[in-house]
């Protein structure tokens, strides 16, 4: 068993909890669930399936899952911050399994990973989505979550690699529920948009793209993306699932942000 605490946020996620628990067991000596008032069986579910499961009223994704760290009394080596919808694969367990016991691990302080997005029981692999790495597993003490609203990563101290297998993520119940958890990521957007606009992941690179992208015009800056990740980063080869997740991830939901923008600058003018 490796000598990891693997932390889940949740709230009401009792059709992802026991998933989620099951494959964190994989490389977990620790599964704790922090959830922030769940009215499902969530809390109950993680308890029948040996997680720990703690209560902490919700503060926003990074200054959460901080509280986690702050306050979980960790005694492990690596922490590993997994999502209620996200999945361990069999080959990415082996992959840490063995990396954590390599004398290579002795020099590294973090691990980062790609998603494996899975939208309308397809997988997702085209426009994007399988190009940018995440780090998720890191040496306790060594790491944080950046205080952002949304889009917020984890900042480690020392050398960071990259590894090959995947992290399976379903952000998907219905679409009726993935458009309404966008429309609350949009108030998120709008609110880092005003507040936090320089801040965008920790790096120069990140920042630089979006500054680039906010300086476009309104509502042409979300059809242009779209353009770019539907045409330029193929995203029209998913076949119709493909399409329906990159028109309403990168034009419908950035289209809403931009009308909130809008709207937003309408009221000010109005006062």
């Amino acid at each position: 068993m490796n000598d990891i605490t693997v932390i889940v946020l949740t709230k009401n996620e009792e059709k992802n909890i026991k998933a989620c628990i099951e494959s964190a067991k994989m490389i977990a000596k620790r599964v704790i669930v922090v959830d922030s008032g769940s009215t499902d069986n969530t809390v109950e579910l993680a308890k029948n399936n040996g997680a720990e499961a703690v209560y902490h009223e919700w503060v926003g994704h990074a200054r959460q899952f901080n509280w986690a760290l702050d306050n979980c009394n960790i005694n492990t080596e690596w922490v590993f911050r997994l999502d209620a919808d996200e999945r361990i694969s069999k080959e990415l367990a082996c992959e840490i399994r063995e990396k954590l016991a390599s004398e290579e691990s002795k020099d590294v302080n973090g691990y980062e990973m790609r998603w494996r997005i899975y939208f309308m029981n397809k997988w997702i692999k085209h426009g994007g989505t399988h190009k940018p790495y995440f780090l998720r597993l890191f040496r306790f003490g060594t790491g944080r979550v950046e205080d952002k609203l949304m889009d917020e990563h984890i900042i480690v101290d020392g050398a960071v690699k990259k590894l090959n297998s995947d992290l399976i993520h379903y952000d998907y119940k219905g679409l009726d529920a993935w458009l309404s958890k966008h429309i609350w990521y949009s108030q998120l957007e709008l609110q880092m948009y005003n507040t936090q606009s320089d801040m965008t992941g920790g790096n120069e690179a990140q920042k630089q793209k979006r500054g680039f992208y906010y300086r476009l015009p309104r509502y042409f800056r979300a059809r242009l993306y779209y353009w770019y990740r539907y045409y330029i980063q193929l995203g029209f080869l998913d076949g119709e699932a493909g399409r329906i997740f990159i028109y309403l991830q990168a034009y419908w939901y950035r289209f809403i942000v931009d009308a909130k923008i809008y709207e937003q600058l309408e009221g000010k003018d109005k006062k």
